[in-house]
C-alpha cells in the first residue's frame, strides 16, 4: 500500500455544491478550479448575467462571490475594454510600437482565479473562526494587479534603466522556424552570437535590452542579430546554443500542445504526515472576514515575480510574510528604476514584507530556518528543480519539524514535460503555445513580452496555498501542493485548445482586438461593437469624440491608456491607485471582502 506521502488525499472542497452565473470568460474558469478542488456543480442560473458565484456545504455557511468587468458606469464591459483601459495593452504592444489586444482572455482569466482565491480565502476564515464573507472581485481590478510592475516603474523617482522602443524576440532561423532564446548569464550570451559569427557590437548592445525585457516589456537590441540567425539554419542555432550554454525553443503550435495536453490540474496537492497535526503550529491572531489568514505566518523564499506575487497575495488576505533572502539582501531590491533608494518593481511584489536574511548553503543557517518553519504555517518557494532536496529542505524534510505545515512549491514545469527547457516565462510561452493564443491571425505568433505566465503563475501559488490551508483545516494533515507556469499556460490556452478538439481554428479572426487610432491617442471597442466600428474613419477625431460618436450608434468602446502614470487620475477605476511609504504606486487590492 502506498503511503500517504505519495497519494492524493481527499480534495478540499469534496462535500461542496457551487452554481455560477455571468460572462463565461470569467464563469467557465471559476468553475474549472472549483470541480478540480472537488465541488459539484449546479444548474447556472439562465439568463443571469451577474456574475454571481455561490459555494455551498453542510459544513460551512455558504460562501459567495461576484465577479464584474468594472464599476458601474464605467464604461468597461468586457475583456477588450478592460485591457485598454489598465494598460495592457499598452504594455503588450511596447515591443511592437503601438498598443495591442492580447487575443487570449487574459483579464477573464486572472480575475476567475482572484475569485476562486476569495472563496477559498473565505472557507479557511469560517474554519478558523471568522463570520462568511462575500467577496467581490472586478476584472480592472484583475488587469491592475497584472501591470503593477510597470505601472511602479512608470511612477518612479528616475527613469528606466533600458531603453522603451519597439522590438525583441523571437528569432527566426533561416527555415523560417520561429524560437525563442533564454539565458541569464552574459557570458553564455556572448557565446551564441559569438558561435554564430554576429558582430562584435551589436552582441554587446544586444545584451541590455534583452536582459531587461522581463521588466521593460520590450528588447530594442540591433537587427543586426536578427539578420545573423536568418542566415543560419537550425541545427547550427541549436548546436551555438549547446556550446555556449544558452538554451533555444522552438514555437510549438496550439495543434502540437493539444496533442501532448496531459489534461492535469493547474496544481497538485498531497499529504505530508501519516498523522492529523494541529491546525497551527503557534497561537493565532483572531481572523475577520476581510483578512481571513490573520494570525498565519508565511515564509517565502522567492526569487522574480511567481513566488513573491503569491506570497503578496496572500499578505493582502492578512498572512504576516516573511522573505528569505540570500546575505546582503535581495539584489532585485536595487533594479532600477527606484523609490527612496529602492526598486519600484521590487516593491510592487514585496512590500510590507519583514525579511530575514539566510544563507541556505551553510548548515547553521539552514538549521535556523528550519527553526523558523516549525513556528510557520506555510513556506513557500521556487527554487531551481532538485535544489531545496540537494539542502534537506524538501517538503517531506520539513515536514519532521512541522507535521502541520503547507509546503508550497511554485516551479516552472512541474515535471510535466519531458526534456522541456529552462523554465522562464518567454520559454514556456514559447513551448506551450501561447505565442499562437495571445495573436491573433494576421500576426505572426511570438510570446507576449508582457510577464502573462509569471503573474498568472503567482495567481495560481497562492490559489493552492489557500486550497492547502483549508485542506489542513479539514484534515489535519500537513500539505504540499505545487504550482507552476506550465498550469497557468494551460489556463490560459484553455478555450484555445478547446477549439483544437473541435476541429475548429484555435487563433482568433484577423483584427482581433486591434485598438483603432485617433487623432490624439487610441480607442478599443468591445469585442462585439469591434467589427461595426472598424468601419468608421476615427482618425481626425479626438478620443473623446470618436468615443462620442460610436457611443451615437449604440457601439461601446474606452479609450487605451497608452501611458500608465495617467492611471492615477483614472475615473474608470473605483479603487485609487495609491501610493506606499517609499512613493512607489500601489494598486488596490484585488477583491472587496463584505
Amino acid at each position: 500500500m502506498a503511503s500517504p506521502a505519495t497519494t492524493q488525499t481527499v480534495r478540499p472542497l469534496d462535500t461542496l455544491r457551487f452554481g455560477t452565473s455571468g460572462p463565461p470568460q470569467i464563469t467557465d474558469v471559476v468553475a474549472e478550479h472549483l470541480r478540480l478542488l472537488g465541488a459539484r456543480s449546479d444548474e447556472a442560473a439562465d439568463g443571469d448575467s451577474s456574475g454571481r458565484i455561490t459555494l455551498s456545504g453542510a459544513c460551512f455557511a455558504p460562501g459567495h462571490a461576484t465577479a464584474a468587468w468594472g464599476s458601474p458606469g464605467s464604461g468597461l464591459v468586457d475583456e477588450a475594454t478592460v485591457q485598454a483601459a489598465t494598460g495592457m495593452m499598452a504594455v503588450h504592444g511596447r515591443r511592437d510600437g503601438s498598443p495591442r489586444g492580447l487575443a487570449a482572455d487574459y483579464a477573464a482569466t486572472a480575475t476567475a482565479v482572484l475569485t476562486v482565491q476569495g472563496l477559498l480565502a473565505g472557507l479557511v476564515g469560517q474554519a478558523r473562526g471568522a463570520a462568511p464573507s462575500h467577496v467581490t472581485v472586478g476584472a480592472d481590478r484583475a488587469g491592475l494587479l497584472a501591470v503593477s510592475q510597470y505601472l511602479a516603474a512608470a511612477g518612479a523617482d528616475e527613469g528606466e534603466a533600458a531603453e522603451l522602443a519597439p522590438g525583441g524576440p523571437p528569432f527566426t532561423s533561416a527555415e523560417g522556424v520561429l524560437f525563442e532564446l533564454e539565458t541569464l548569464d552574459p557570458g553564455a550570451w556572448a557565446g551564441f552570437w559569438r558561435a554564430l559569427e554576429a558582430p562584435a557590437d551589436a552582441i554587446r548592445a544586444g545584451w541590455r535590452p534583452f536582459q531587461f525585457r522581463y521588466a521593460t516589456a520590450c528588447a530594442p537590441f540591433p537587427q543586426a542579430l536578427h539578420a545573423v540567425t536568418r542566415s543560419h539554419p537550425l541545427p547550427r542555432i541549436r548546436q551555438a546554443a549547446v556550446l555556449s550554454g544558452a538554451e533555444v525553443c522552438v514555437l510549438r503550435t496550439l495543434a502540437e500542445r493539444a496533442l501532448e495536453a496531459d489534461g492535469a490540474a493547474p496544481w497538485s496537492m498531497r499529504p505530508l504526515t501519516w498523522s492529523p497535526a494541529s491546525a497551527s503550529p503557534h497561537t493565532a491572531a483572531a481572523p475577520s472576514p476581510g483578512r481571513p489568514l490573520a494570525g498565519l505566518t508565511v515564509l517565502e523564499a522567492g526569487r522574480r515575480i511567481q513566488a513573491p506575487l503569491a506570497a503578496h497575495l496572500l499578505g493582502l488576505l492578512g498572512a504576516e510574510i516573511i522573505r528569505i533572502e540570500p546575505p546582503g539582501g535581495d539584489p532585485l531590491r536595487g533594479m532600477p528604476p527606484a523609490c527612496s533608494g529602492i526598486s519600484a518593481r521590487w516593491l510592487a511584489l514585496n512590500r510590507g514584507k519583514e525579511a530575514v536574511e539566510i544563507d541556505i548553503k551553510a548548515e547553521a543557517d539552514r538549521r535556523h530556518l528550519r527553526e523558523m518553519v516549525a513556528q510557520a504555517d506555510v513556506f513557500l518557494h521556487n527554487w531551481a528543480p532538485g535544489k531545496a532536496a540537494e539542502l534537506g529542505l524538501d517538503a517531506d524534510d520539513l515536514a519532521l519539524v512541522n507535521p502541520a505545515l503547507v509546503y508550497a512549491y511554485t516551479s516552472g514545469w512541474a515535471d510535466r514535460l519531458h526534456g522541456a527547457p529552462m523554465g522562464t516565462d518567454f520559454m514556456v510561452q514559447a513551448r506551450t503555445g501561447v505565442g499562437e493564443a495571445v495573436r491573433p491571425e494576421d500576426e505572426p505568433p511570438a510570446p507576449s513580452l508582457m510577464t502573462l505566465l509569471d503573474v498568472l503563475g503567482g495567481l495560481h501559488g497562492a490559489e493552492a496555498v489557500l486550497a492547502g490551508l483549508l485542506l489542513r483545516e479539514r484534515t489535519g494533515h500537513g500539505v504540499r501542493v505545487d504550482s507552476s507556469l506550465l498550469g497557468a499556460a494551460d489556463t490560459l490556452t484553455g478555450p484555445a485548445l478547446r477549439r483544437v478538439a473541435r476541429g475548429e481554428d484555435p487563433r482568433r479572426p484577423a483584427g482581433f482586438r486591434h485598438p483603432l487610432a485617433t487623432a490624439d491617442g487610441w480607442i478599443a471597442p468591445a469585442d462585439e461593437s469591434a467589427g461595426a466600428a472598424a468601419a468608421y474613419d476615427l482618425r481626425d477625431l479626438s478620443t473623446s469624440d470618436a468615443l462620442a460618436q460610436l457611443s451615437a450608434h449604440g457601439l461601446a468602446a474606452t479609450a487605451v491608456t497608452t501611458d500608465l502614470a495617467d492611471l492615477h487620475h483614472d475615473a474608470r477605476f473605483a479603487g485609487s491607485i495609491s501610493r506606499d511609504a517609499h512613493g512607489a504606486p500601489a494598486v488596490p487590492d484585488p477583491w472587496s471582502f463584505a
